[in-house]
C-alpha cells in the first residue's frame, strides 16, 4: 500500500464512518477501484488501524460523555441493589442501558449471518444496490420534519435492529440508526449522539476481532501507511461527527440521499 492509497482509504473511513453514506460500502468500492484484494493480510492490518482512528474520533468529541457513562456503570456495579432507582433518576445511566440494549440484536445478527456478511464484502454490485437503500432511508426522514421525543428501551431495541441491518456493506450504520430514531420521534440531537456513542462498543469489538486475525496472519503492511491512514481517519472522523450533528439538527439528511443515489447508480451501471 502506498502513502497516497493510505490517505485516500483513511479519509474514506473517517468521513463515511460517521456521515450516512456507508463506510464499509465505500471501502469495498475504493479497494475495488484501486485493484486491491480485500482478503490480503495487509488490508486486515490497515482496517484494524483505521478503525482505531475512528475510536479516537469518538473519544475526542464525546470524551466527557464516555467518562460519565463509565462512571455510572461502575457505580451501578458497586451497588447493584440500587440499579432500579438509578435507572429512574439518572438520565446518563438510562442512556448507557439503551446502548447495551442495541448490542443484543447486533450480536445476534452477527452470529447468525456472519458468513453472508463477510461474503458481501466481495460483491461491489451488492454494495451499490445497498447504497440506493440507504438513500431511501435518508429521504424518508422528510416525513418526520420536527421530532421531539425521547429514547426508550423499545426504541433503543429497534435502533439496534437497524444497526444489525447496517452490517451489510452499503447500508450506512449512522444513517440507518439516526433515521430509525427520527422515525420513532426521537429528538434529532439525541438521535445523533446516541448513534455515535452506541458505535463505540461495536467498533471496539470489531477492532478486537480484526486484531485477532492480525495476530494470526502477521502485519502485512509497512508502518508508514498504517500511521498515515490512522491519522487521516482520526482527523476526518472528528470533522465528520461535528458536521453530521449539524446536518441532523437542521433536518438536511436528504442531501446525503442524493449522494448515495449517485454513487449507487454509477456502481450498478459500471461494475
Amino acid at each position: 500500500m502506498t502513502w497516497w492509497e493510505a490517505v485516500l482509504l483513511g479519509l474514506i473511513q473517517g468521513l463515511t464512518e460517521f456521515l450516512p453514506v456507508s463506510s464499509s460500502g465505500h471501502l469495498v468500492l475504493g479497494q475495488h477501484l484501486l485493484g486491491m484484494d480485500v482478503s490480503e493480510a495487509g488490508d486486515v492490518t490497515f482496517e484494524v488501524f483505521v478503525h482505531f482512528g475512528t475510536v479516537l474520533s469518538i473519544l475526542t468529541v464525546y470524551g466527557r460523555e464516555v467518562i460519565d457513562l463509565i462512571r455510572e456503570a461502575t457505580d451501578a456495579l458497586l451497588a447493584p441493589t440500587a440499579i432500579p432507582d438509578r435507572y429512574r433518576k439518572r438520565e446518563t445511566f438510562r442512556f448507557g442501558v439503551y446502548i447495551l440494549i442495541t448490542l443484543v440484536p447486533t450480536g445476534i445478527a452477527y452470529v447468525l449471518f456472519r458468513d453472508f456478511l463477510e461474503g458481501a464484502f466481495a460483491d461491489p454490485r451488492l454494495v451499490s444496490g445497498m447504497l440506493l437503500v440507504t438513500g431511501i432511508l435518508l429521504l424518508l426522514t422528510l416525513l418526520r420534519p420536527h421530532p421531539g421525543g425521547r429514547l426508550s428501551p423499545l426504541k433503543a431495541l429497534v435502533v439496534g435492529a437497524a444497526q444489525s441491518f447496517a452490517m451489510i456493506p452499503g447500508i450506512s450504520r449512522s444513517g440507518s440508526t439516526i433515521c430509525t430514531a427520527l422515525y420513532q420521534n426521537v429528538k434529532p440531537e439525541t438521535a445523533a449522539n446516541f448513534s455515535f456513542l452506541m458505535l463505540l462498543p461495536v467498533v471496539l469489538g470489531a477492532t478486537l476481532l480484526k486484531t485477532i486475525d492480525l495476530v494470526e496472519q502477521g502485519v502485512g503492511t509497512e508502518w508508514l501507511p498504517l500511521l498515515i491512514g490512522t491519522l487521516v481517519a482520526y482527523g476526518s472522523g472528528v470533522v465528520a461527527i461535528k458536521l453530521m450533528i449539524d446536518f441532523v439538527k437542521r433536518g438536511n439528511l436528504q442531501y446525503f440521499a442524493y449522494y448515495c443515489f449517485l454513487v449507487g447508480g454509477l456502481g450498478l451501471a459500471t461494475l
